[in-house]
């Protein structure tokens, strides 16, 4: 007999894994339709949605953010010589399959400027699916900045940048602090094999 206890987790479990492919159907639709979506027009008819990780808890995690005093403003490389310039926010440490890394955290500049972007944070990273089950340059993170000194990542919500799609699009090049030592199985996988 299944404990109230063990209901209730797999009721958790369940209802995230349900919201997370909730979203990304939204996404899939979104790309499948939109005038703005980064999926070339000569390929939308064969678009039947992006490939994803199966929703797992474990990348879901509690992060401790250390905002820096005096953040460092400096231009970041992109996959064309466009230079955007974005402020080095703070640094988040979290705990994956028992292990601690880092990560840092950036803002960029122009954004900051738009109405509703005032506390956006971005979270540009590579890790060791890169080139195999994800996109060769990377995936990339949002989050807000927190009340706190704390925020849930969740990389489930990993996704990557439009030049993953299209290459006329240009996109951000995850620093190379932000490379991560072990295989993130979440969130969004490559669209080209």
């Amino acid at each position: 007999m299944i404990s109230q206890a063990q209901q209730a987790a797999q009721k958790q479990e369940s209802d995230f894994t349900n919201e997370i492919i909730k979203q990304r159907k939204q996404k899939d639709k979104e790309f499948a339709n939109e005038k703005g979506s980064p999926i070339p027009d000569d390929e939308k008819k064969a678009f039947h949605g992006l490939k994803y990780f199966e929703p797992d808890p474990n990348f879901k995690v509690l992060a401790r953010l250390v905002k820096f005093d005096n953040p460092f403003h400096f231009k970041m490389k992109t996959t064309t010589d466009r230079l955007p310039e974005y402020s080095l926010y703070g640094k988040i440490t979290f705990v994956i399959k028992g292990e601690e890394f880092n990560l840092n955290v950036y803002q960029n500049i122009d954004l900051l400027k738009k109405p509703g972007y005032e506390n956006y944070l971005f979270i540009p990273f590579n890790d060791l699916t890169n080139g195999k089950e994800t996109y060769g340059g990377g995936r990339f993170m949002d989050a807000e900045v927190p009340a706190s000194d704390s925020l849930i990542i969740d990389f489930n919500d990993a996704y990557n940048p439009y030049c993953a799609y299209n290459h006329k699009y240009s996109c951000p090049i995850p620093p190379e602090d932000n490379s991560l030592q072990i295989r993130v199985e979440a969130g969004e996988m490559k669209y080209h094999d």
